[in-house]
Protein backbone atom coordinates (compact mmCIF):
# COMPACT_ATOMS: atom_id res chain seq x y z
CA UNK A 1 0.00 0.00 0.00
CA UNK A 2 0.99 3.25 -0.68
CA UNK A 3 0.31 6.24 1.70
CA UNK A 4 0.84 9.88 2.49
CA UNK A 5 1.01 11.68 5.78
CA UNK A 6 0.92 15.73 6.08
CA UNK A 7 2.97 17.32 8.92
CA UNK A 8 2.68 20.33 6.62
CA UNK A 9 0.20 23.29 8.55
CA UNK A 10 -2.15 23.60 5.61
CA UNK A 11 -4.58 21.18 3.64
CA UNK A 12 -2.92 19.59 0.51
CA UNK A 13 -3.66 18.18 -2.59
CA UNK A 14 -1.89 14.42 -3.78
CA UNK A 15 -1.65 12.98 -7.33
CA UNK A 16 0.35 9.69 -8.34
CA UNK A 17 0.89 7.44 -10.85
CA UNK A 18 2.09 4.22 -11.33
CA UNK A 19 3.22 1.76 -13.85
CA UNK A 20 0.50 -0.02 -16.09
CA UNK A 21 1.79 -1.48 -19.32
CA UNK A 22 -0.09 -0.73 -22.83
CA UNK A 23 -2.68 1.61 -20.75
CA UNK A 24 -5.38 1.76 -23.23
CA UNK A 25 -5.64 5.50 -23.89
CA UNK A 26 -1.88 5.21 -24.43
CA UNK A 27 1.67 4.85 -22.37
CA UNK A 28 3.11 3.17 -19.89
CA UNK A 29 1.66 4.58 -16.66
CA UNK A 30 -1.66 5.27 -14.74
CA UNK A 31 -2.29 8.86 -13.13
CA UNK A 32 -4.95 9.42 -10.40
CA UNK A 33 -5.61 12.49 -8.46
CA UNK A 34 -6.70 14.26 -5.85
CA UNK A 35 -6.61 13.31 -2.42
CA UNK A 36 -7.11 15.68 0.55
CA UNK A 37 -5.35 15.92 3.55
CA UNK A 38 -5.51 18.20 6.39
CA UNK A 39 -2.93 18.80 8.53
CA UNK A 40 -2.17 15.64 10.50
CA UNK A 41 -4.14 13.41 8.31
CA UNK A 42 -3.15 10.20 6.35
CA UNK A 43 -4.55 8.72 3.36
CA UNK A 44 -3.72 5.24 2.00
CA UNK A 45 -3.71 6.39 -2.72
CA UNK A 46 -2.96 2.83 -2.86
CA UNK A 47 -3.92 -0.58 -1.27
CA UNK A 48 -1.96 -2.49 -4.13
CA UNK A 49 1.19 -4.49 -3.00
CA UNK A 50 3.58 -1.96 -4.03
CA UNK A 51 6.37 -4.19 -5.08
CA UNK A 52 4.25 -6.36 -7.25
CA UNK A 53 3.45 -3.42 -9.23
CA UNK A 54 6.65 -1.72 -9.68
CA UNK A 55 8.97 -0.37 -7.58
CA UNK A 56 9.24 2.93 -9.26
CA UNK A 57 6.25 4.97 -8.34
CA UNK A 58 5.30 9.06 -8.86
CA UNK A 59 3.92 11.69 -6.74
CA UNK A 60 2.45 15.03 -6.67
CA UNK A 61 1.87 17.11 -3.79
CA UNK A 62 0.33 20.81 -3.48
CA UNK A 63 -1.01 22.76 -0.68
CA UNK A 64 -2.94 25.39 -0.14
CA UNK A 65 -1.04 28.17 0.25
CA UNK A 66 1.12 27.18 -2.98
CA UNK A 67 3.78 24.90 -1.03
CA UNK A 68 4.35 21.85 -3.64
CA UNK A 69 6.61 18.77 -3.71
CA UNK A 70 7.33 18.37 -7.40
CA UNK A 71 9.81 16.45 -9.63
CA UNK A 72 10.45 16.57 -13.53
CA UNK A 73 8.70 14.16 -15.03
CA UNK A 74 6.01 16.67 -16.52
CA UNK A 75 2.39 15.67 -17.42
CA UNK A 76 -1.17 17.12 -18.04
CA UNK A 77 -3.85 16.68 -15.31
CA UNK A 78 -7.42 18.36 -14.29
CA UNK A 79 -8.13 20.30 -11.24
CA UNK A 80 -11.13 17.61 -10.61
CA UNK A 81 -10.72 13.92 -9.65
CA UNK A 82 -9.34 12.01 -11.95
CA UNK A 83 -7.84 8.63 -13.22
CA UNK A 84 -5.95 8.72 -16.73
CA UNK A 85 -3.54 7.22 -18.61
CA UNK A 86 -0.65 9.08 -18.71
CA UNK A 87 -1.13 11.08 -22.17
CA UNK A 88 -4.87 11.36 -21.56
CA UNK A 89 -5.26 14.98 -20.81
CA UNK A 90 -8.45 17.70 -21.25
CA UNK A 91 -9.04 21.10 -22.08
CA UNK A 92 -8.69 22.55 -18.12
CA UNK A 93 -5.17 20.46 -17.47
CA UNK A 94 -2.57 21.45 -16.47
CA UNK A 95 0.85 21.03 -16.52
CA UNK A 96 2.58 19.39 -12.99
CA UNK A 97 5.75 17.65 -12.40
CA UNK A 98 6.05 13.87 -10.82
CA UNK A 99 8.55 13.22 -8.33
CA UNK A 100 9.86 9.55 -8.69
CA UNK A 101 10.08 7.39 -5.73
CA UNK A 102 11.58 4.11 -5.48
CA UNK A 103 10.05 1.71 -3.06
CA UNK A 104 12.53 -1.00 -3.65
CA UNK A 105 11.14 -4.34 -2.69
CA UNK A 106 8.89 -2.79 0.00
CA UNK A 107 5.14 -4.19 -0.02
CA UNK A 108 4.37 -0.94 1.79
CA UNK A 109 5.57 2.78 1.52
CA UNK A 110 4.89 5.65 3.39
CA UNK A 111 5.29 9.45 2.22
CA UNK A 112 5.52 11.93 4.81
CA UNK A 113 4.90 15.49 3.26
CA UNK A 114 6.58 18.50 5.54
CA UNK A 115 7.36 21.87 5.91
Amino acid sequence: MLKFISQYPQPLSVSIMWYTPNCPDGGDWTKKGWWNLAPGESKVVHAADLDDVNRYWCYFAQAADGAFWAGDIARMVPPEKFEWCEWTSSTDATQIGYRLQDVGDADDFTITLTP
